[in-house]
């Protein structure tokens, strides 16, 4: 069990970091999506991925059953806590599951809108981003206040979990002396909260201002057919990108009617706005057409 979860720790740690790029370009993000789609190399991960957390999780039913069956009828006795026992520690199972029943949801939320299709060759609904529209799916979850708040309980909860989790671990794995006892406690509490803030920030920042973040720039709007508030269109790194579900504005010189040609009612167009000289050989807005020329030889 100490094996799979500084395993699980590490995959946490690089989903992590990959998270951030997110915050720096989305175009980065959605690249490292696309290498991480439905590569050989990333399925097996995933593979191996699930067979970690079931290992883990089946490690803990275990080890919780064997540690009632070892106190028997008794072990209701005694009901007070000790006091160097950790609350994480006493309740390491219902961390657990709830940390499981948040990666079911985010399972949901992503990988089955991401990975899947690809996997299994299904097209996606148009009003989705695309599978490989990465920061796209990050704007679809989090623009819902719902999915905010229970995110960040399992956060929370996954914080209890990976402080305890990380010095128990190593100490099954002997590498927990009298002296560096208390050492690795304090490492396992410094980088459990650094990998959980990694989450935590995106989730923050996408929820509370991701559709108008100026690192954004370069994000390209999703195709045609999505929900409005999923098209954010790319601006210059000189120009904050307007929200999404705005219109980007107009850029000067730029033809306003169809097809390039240029609106009725510009300056310089027949019927243009008044003052403007009309072309060569068109009567001025307003004046009467001549009369025809007499014949020759009249």
């Amino acid at each position: 069990m100490s094996i799979t979860g500084v395993a699980l720790v590490l995959f946490l740690t690089f989903h992590g970091c990959m998270n951030v790029v997110a915050l720096i370009s989305a175009e980065g993000y959605n690249w490292i999506c696309e290498m991480l789609g439905a590569n050989w190399y990333a399925v097996a991960a995933t593979v191996v991925l699930a067979a970690l957390v079931l290992i883990h999780f089946v490690y803990a039913i275990i080890l919780t059953l064997q540690n009632r069956k070892a106190r028997g009828n008794n072990r209701y006795a005694v009901t007070d806590k000790p006091a160097k026992v950790e609350w994480a520690s006493q309740n390491m199972f219902v961390l657990g599951l709830i940390v499981v029943l948040g990666l079911l949801l985010h399972l949901e939320n992503f990988w089955s809108h991401m990975m899947l299709p690809e996997l299994i060759g299904a097209e996606q609904c148009p009003e989705l981003p695309a599978p490989g529209d990465g920061y796209g799916h990050i704007v679809r979850i989090f623009h819902n206040p719902i999915y905010v708040v229970v995110y960040i309980i399992w956060l929370a909860a996954l914080w209890f979990h990976l402080t305890h989790g990380f010095w128990s671990a190593l100490q099954t794995l002997g590498w927990s002396g009298h002296v560096w006892f208390n050492r690795w406690r304090v490492i396992g509490n410094i980088y459990s909260t650094l990998v959980v803030l990694l989450f935590v920030v995106v989730v923050l920042a996408f929820a509370l201002c991701g559709k108008c973040l100026p690192l954004l720039h370069d994000y390209n709007p999703a195709p045609e057919g999505c929900p409005v508030e999923l098209r954010c269109p790319a601006q210059g790194p000189q120009q904050a990108p307007p929200c999404c579900g705005q219109p980007a504005p107009q850029q000067p010189g730029q033809p306003g009617g169809p097809d390039g040609a240029p609106a009725p009612g510009q300056p310089g167009q027949p019927g243009g706005q008044p003052g403007q000289p009309a072309p060569q050989g068109a009567p001025a807005p307003g004046d009467a057409p001549a009369p025809p020329a007499p014949p020759a030889g009249e």
